[in-house]
């Protein structure tokens, strides 16, 4: 199967912004893999359905390396020092990359952080106290991701929140101008803490990639501010928009919140299942074939841009009965929200952790917690990768 020699669609409008998950349903049945334009002007490959989505995530033939685009990739313009990241490496070098980080983020570790990141999350939830209207995104969902993982990387706690700002801006811009704007600032920010870091080194992540840079020379300058740039990025940005979809959710499934808030031990299954139904993130690093390529039928020639869909293969009837239900006692967990195979998130463990403290301690300090809003009236990110909250008024009693 092939596509006409037109002018691709664009379907990333703002009832999909609202919405998008309508478009996925359509987009299933319709075929393995369309052709489209983004709003950027970009032309992609999307890839919607579940077990094209899974088989790709793991394809070698598929590199997220972006000098195998033979059109040049047109997304975020990154300078070299963010984009030298474990994102657009592939095989050896992301092993490399990855084996330098992955103490920090193993199970174990990070389930001894667990009373830290649940303290963190009280004493966020006791700031809400007193009743009234609150932007749970903004005072709550934001600092929580940001808080634990600036402790990790000792950020100073001043400049956290401006961090999370700027990587806010660089995903939704409101104006043109804007991504480019925070991607300096935000570049800016990593360079000057790595060589504060290096004058004075502490026991943190960041001083131990910077030894690995400056004294085994396994990591090059970009490789270093870029690690940085990612794990900030990723913990902080990913984590807080899972949180208040997450909230949101349950919000407008009464009947599942009231079992979640009768029995504790659903909530683990309850954050598996908000990963699988409402994870903000859309899309999976974009990746090029390394020669032409069949995915459910359909050719995709070498160097194009692929797009493979985690929020509609998490909503594939095909694989999840009932896959629009929300279920927090669904049984399949077996979600594609933090990767599959090689990509497979790094900070998935810390991930789960950070949203269950969340979810619980908000929901056991505020047991009669409501929207203070109508859905209708709730803002989206104007964004096609990622169906995140602009913010979320609750009431709190």
């Amino acid at each position: 199967m092939t596509f006409p020699d037109t002018a691709p669609p664009c379907l990333f409008d703002a009832g999909f912004f609202a919405d998008p998950y309508a478009t996925y349903a359509r987009l299933r049945v319709e075929g393995a893999a369309h052709h489209l334009a983004t709003p950027e002007g970009s032309l992609i490959w999307l890839v919607p359905r579940e077990r094209d989505v899974r088989a790709a995530l793991n394809h070698p033939q598929l590199s997220v390396n972006k000098a195998h685009s033979t059109h040049g990739f047109r997304g975020f313009s990154l300078p070299p020092a963010l984009d030298a990241n474990l994102l657009n490496v592939d095989h050896a070098d992301h092993l490399r990359l990855r084996r330098l980080v992955s103490q920090a983020f193993t199970a174990r570790r990070v389930e001894q952080m667990r009373s830290t990141i649940e303290a963190s999350a009280h004493r966020l939830a006791d700031a809400l106290d007193g009743g009234g209207i609150h932007d749970l995104a903004a005072v709550y969902a934001s600092p929580l991701p940001i808080t634990v993982i600036g402790d990790l990387l000792a950020v100073p706690d001043t400049d956290r929140l401006a961090f999370s700002s700027w990587v806010g801006t660089m995903f939704a811009p409101e104006h043109p101008g804007q991504a480019g704007e925070a991607i300096k600032k935000i570049q800016e920010f990593l360079t000057g803490l790595v060589a504060e870091r290096r004058r004075a080194p502490g026991d943190d992540l960041l001083s131990g990639l910077i030894a690995a840079r400056d004294e085994g020379d396994k990591l090059n300058e970009d490789e270093l501010v870029s690690l940085a740039f990612l794990i900030l990025m990723a913990g902080s940005e990913n984590a807080q928009h899972v949180i208040t979809t997450g909230v949101y959710t349950l919000l407008q499934h009464p009947q599942q919140l009231a079992a979640l808030q009768a029995d504790r031990k659903l909530r683990p299954n309850a954050v598996e299942e908000i990963l699988r139904y409402a994870h903000p993130n859309q899309m999976a690093i974009r990746r090029f074939p390394l020669e032409d390529l069949d995915i459910g039928g359909v050719r995709i020639p070498r160097g194009e841009t692929v797009m493979l869909c985690l929020a509609s293969a998490n909503r594939d009837p095909d694989r999840y009965p009932d896959a629009d239900r929300f279920d927090i006692r669904r049984a399949d967990k077996a979600h594609l929200s933090l990767g599959h195979g090689l990509h497979y998130c790094l900070g998935a463990a810390l991930a789960r952790i950070e949203v269950e403290a969340a979810l619980s301690a908000l929901l056991d300090r505020f047991p009669r917690l409501r929207l203070a809003a109508a859905p209708h009236e709730v803002r989206w990110r104007h964004s096609w990768r990622s169906h995140a909250l602009r913010e979320l008024p609750v009431t709190v009693a």
